[in-house]
């Protein structure tokens, strides 16, 4: 006779999962992301639900092992699953399709990716040395390994144009960009944070300027922004295009420490004349230490890089340092900010 204590569990019964045991289970969650986004699930189930058997006959894939696992993304508001068995994509879940504005799928591949793996097993290391993990991994910074993989600096170039583009519309409505002028976008990447800047602006012009295998790939090519955009290739560090009435950093100072960013402004201040203006975007942590979602983007930059997220005080520092005053703070319906700053 079974007790209360042994007896079978039933679909009635109620359980919440501890903080601590959800915590525990990341690793496999982001796992499971990373197998139906490399097999393109969502992008089959555009036009509709689909049982696992008929995903997996068109995939190639394990039917059971592959209901499995979406159905643990079922549970985590990804897919949906109906009675027969059927999953389709929620909200969410669309992010995961290729064919659809701000697709997340290289996103995920990135987030997902071995070079972040293993900085995340080195985070007990970290703690304990103040190092990088992802250094002690693989003996090299990660901005170096970049430029040594091109497969893997081109899939980071991708998935951060990825998670860019999909909020590059709402930073942008966030802020009065000038009607008429240049532009320069500075650490750009492939251009698709300035390519919404001039779509918005008609009698705007805009420079992009990174590195020159990054900007080599940029995305200005398009009818929308014709004539209006030029491309130079270089190093942030040394110096930056002159001539611009306003500079952007966007996701940029984040990456590094606080020498290396004063080393980049530096950079800015001397190309341009008082009053010019820099906007920086990036998330700003409170004050106060209260809860905040770039918490774990902290988490992240600690991993991969000598970077950090940073209160409106310590940008203020870092402007103050090198030639820039902090004008005002702007939030944004993203999770960054823009700081604008003014050289004096």
């Amino acid at each position: 006779m079974a007790t209360s204590s042994n007896r079978p569990t039933g679909p009635t019964d109620q359980f919440t999962p501890s903080p601590l045991n959800q915590l525990l289970y990341g690793h496999i969650h982001s796992a499971a992301v990373r197998a139906v986004a490399e097999h393109r699930i969502a992008d089959q189930l555009a036009d509709g639900p689909r049982t696992a058997e008929r995903l997996a006959a068109d995939s190639g894939l394990h039917a059971g092992t592959l209901r499995r696992v979406l159905r643990l993304l079922a549970m985590h508001g990804l897919f949906t699953q109906d009675e027969q068995g059927a999953f389709g994509l929620t909200e969410a879940g669309q992010a995961l399709r290729t064919d659809v504005r701000g697709s997340q799928r290289t996103a995920a591949l990135l987030l997902t990716d071995e070079m972040f793996r293993r900085a995340a097993d080195g985070i007990p290391d970290a703690v304990r040395t103040g190092k990088t993990s992802f250094e002690a991994a693989y003996q090299v910074s990660f901005f170096d390994h970049l430029a040594v993989s091109p497969e893997q600096r081109d899939l980071f170039d991708s998935g951060m144009a990825s998670m860019s583009g999909r909020t590059d519309d709402l930073i942008v409505e966030s802020y009065p960009f000038p009607a008429a002028g240049t532009v320069v976008d500075v650490g750009g990447g492939r251009g698709g944070f300035l390519h919404t800047v001039l779509r918005r602006q008609p009698a705007l012009t805009g420079i992009l300027f990174d590195l020159p295998d990054t900007v080599s790939d940029h995305l200005l090519d398009t009818e929308e922004v014709k004539g209006r955009w030029s491309v130079h290739g270089g190093d942030f560090f040394s110096a930056v295009p002159q001539g611009g009435d306003l500079y952007l950093l966007k996701r940029i100072l984040h990456d590094w420490s606080d020498e290396e960013c004063l080393r980049i402004l530096a950079a800015i201040r001397g190309a341009v004349t008082p009053g010019t203006r820099l906007l920086v975007v990036d998330s700003v942590l409170p004050d106060n230490g209260e809860p905040h979602p770039a918490v774990e983007l902290d988490i992240v930059m600690m991993m991969l890089v000598t970077g950090r997220e940073r209160t409106a005080k310590e940008f203020e520092e870092l402007f103050s340092r090198s030639g820039f005053r902090l004008n005002r703070v702007l939030p944004t319906p993203s999770l960054p900010s823009i700081l604008e700053a003014e050289a004096v």
